[in-house]
């Protein structure tokens, strides 16, 4: 048999062709198989076994597909059959010739020279439901080829438009930018406030006063002293609420404020690409332990939202539902990285044509007994309760642990030409990122940091390779990290190892990390950290790192790179990263690097 089809990018052609004497030859010469597919779709006998609809289905029983194909559309293309299909739903008694069929004889279509009379030996439900199919799929006779056994029709399938149009938006490289910001942080609860206190050296880490830590060895935290959600969640809510989703929603809607979208202006959003992807790593911590408190004394002193305000989910929620964001909505929760892993995510969503604008970011509010007492047990928190300003310091000698935080960070992320046609202000672009795993072990790195220049490498460099090829960006333009670095004693190390082996011959990168001020936020610390790469993007300062007294010998060769006072980027090079480590429940650490610049 042959024929010909024409194929474009934005339509399918479906051929289908059936040889009135070809398909019983190449049955018989076909190896007999059973099928008990095709042996219940002949329907029981009225005439017995002789039955010709009986015999038909048996003797394409084993052809597959090609049977069936054969079976119901053995038949010429003929003026008749053509008559019947040419009006919008089958002409002029076509619709009649659908319901006439019966099992008992030829059906009146076929006698009144609606059908062609091959037709009705086919069982009736497969008559119908390819007339069904060629209406629904608008089949087009357009060719007729002849061949040595019979006639072949050919049938193209066209695809509706709105899929040809969901296929161009895609064709179009779509880019990402930042047009808001949210904070909540021990540093304050604006994004310029928040930097300016980073620029300033201040430390936001003090002794915990919201709990009784007495008799814990360690007694301080990044804690946030003054709070008030007044304005930003109702009353009603803020009481039931885990303190986690309060900062959140309040760093989400102050992220729009941040980005000038008012009520008018969110009114001209199509609500259905707008989306909310904002993760925690804890959760609703404070709001289940209260409620196993209660489950003590009895259930029903429990707090019925206990359950859904302690998912990492809700908060997300909670805030599409207050705006009426009905586009993609859900959290990601992996530790210390989730920020990193939702604005990825949020970035990708955009890029993919799937939203048009995304609040992503984290939140974290664990400052509290069970939260600082697991973390006491891993002895993974500094014991430097004496001096609290001092005792996050990555890098330097004599740190002892990292120090909790709590807080959250918000990013409005816009595609440009959505943000430039609102006229909104434009902080930043994202370029790219990535995320990769180390499978070693479950906090610290791979001691195998050097990059072997094959396909495998370890998870923090390898990460960062995949993130600068996926950018577009070369190492040399990278010339500011804000590193991860906890102030742990291996982790900072190995971190810095890895960053050096990417960048080290770079002379005009600095690195900093902004939890020596405000202790590990847990899951908001790759947002709020976020939130000081585009600040130092915009304002082109870099904020020093406080408390790096006497670095490790491992640094010193390179110690120029790291920021110990506040420096200026060159007008040239706006380049930076922000990097995060997730610590996992299981034998491995991965990374999430990502990597934004000025438009």
């Amino acid at each position: 048999m042959a024929g010909a089809a024409v194929a474009s990018p934005l339509c399918t052609w479906l051929v289908a062709a059936a040889c009135m004497s070809s398909s019983a030859a190449s049955d018989q010469a076909r190896p007999r198989k059973s099928s008990r597919r095709w042996t219940t779709m002949a329907a029981p006998t009225r005439g017995g076994r002789d039955d010709p609809r009986r015999r038909l289905i048996s003797a394409n029983r084993n052809s597959g597909i090609q049977g069936l194909v054969s079976a119901c559309l053995g038949f010429e293309p003929c003026a008749d059959f053509r008559g019947a299909v040419a009006s919008p739903l089958f002409g002029d008694g076509g619709l009649v010739s659908l319901w006439a069929v019966e099992r008992g004889g030829p059906p009146m279509a076929a006698e009144n020279g609606l059908l062609p009379r091959r037709l009705w030996h086919v069982e009736p439900h497969l008559i119908i439901y390819l007339l069904w199919l060629a209406w629904r799929t608008q089949f087009i006779c357009t060719s007729s080829l002849t061949t040595q056994s019979g006639k072949v029709m050919a049938v193209a399938l066209e695809p509706t438009k709105e899929l040809a149009e969901k296929k161009k938006r895609h064709i179009k490289k779509r880019r990402v930018v930042v047009t808001g910001m949210g904070v909540v942080t021990p540093l304050g609860h604006d994004p310029d406030v928040f930097y300016n206190n980073l620029l300033e050296g201040v430390s936001g880490i003090s002794e915990i006063e919201t709990i009784d830590c007495s008799s814990f060895p360690t007694r301080i935290a990044g804690e946030i002293k003054s709070f008030s959600a007044d304005g930003w969640v109702a009353p009603k809510l803020s009481k039931r609420m885990d303190k986690f989703m309060l900062y959140l929603l309040t760093a989400g809607k102050k992220a729009l404020e941040d980005g000038g979208v008012t009520e008018e202006v969110m009114s001209q959003f199509e609500k259905t690409r707008c989306g909310v992807l904002i993760g925690s790593a804890m959760g609703g911590m404070k709001v289940f332990n209260d409620a196993i408190e209660a489950l003590r004394v009895s259930y029903k002193k429990m707090n019925p939202f206990c359950v859904p305000f302690a998912t990492t989910n809700m908060g997300s929620a909670m805030l599409a539902m207050d705006l009426g964001w009905m586009g993609p909505n859900y959290s990601i929760s992996t530790a210390c990285a989730t920020s990193n892993f939702c604005i990825l995510n949020a970035a990708h969503h955009i890029i993919r044509g799937e939203a048009d604008v995304m609040l992503c970011g984290g939140s974290d509010a664990a400052v509290i007994p069970i939260g600082l007492g697991g973390f006491v047990a891993c002895r993974s928190l500094s014991q430097r309760n004496n001096d609290p300003t001092k005792a996050s310091r990555p890098w330097d000698v004599d740190r002892d642990g990292f120090v909790m935080g709590e807080g959250a960070g918000v990013l409005l992320l816009e595609e440009l030409d959505h943000a430039k046609q609102r006229g909104a202000e434009i902080y930043a672009e994202f370029l790219g990122g990535s995320f990769t795993c180390d499978a070693y072990h479950m906090t610290e790195p791979h001691p195998e940091v050097t990059w072997p220049f094959d396909k495998s490498g370890t998870g923090i460099v390898l990460c960062i390779e995949k993130a600068l090829s996926e950018s577009g960006v070369s190492r040399e333009d990278i010339n500011y990290v804000n590193a991860h670095a906890t102030s742990t004693l291996s982790g900072d190390l190995k971190e810095y190892q890895a960053l050096m082996c990417c960048f080290g011959k770079n002379p005009e990168l600095r690195v900093n990390s902004t939890k020596s001020m405000t202790g590990h936020l847990l899951g908001a610390a790759g947002a709020v950290e976020a939130v000081a790469v585009v600040q130092a993007i915009r304002t082109r300062w870099v904020h020093p790192n406080i408390n790096l007294d006497n670095p490790e010998k491992s640094v010193d060769p390179m110690g120029s790179s790291l920021a110990s006072l506040r420096w200026y980027l060159r007008c040239d090079l706006q380049l930076a990263m922000v990097y995060g480590r997730l610590l996992g429940t299981e034998r491995k650490t991965r990374y999430v690097v990502l990597i934004a610049s000025i438009v």
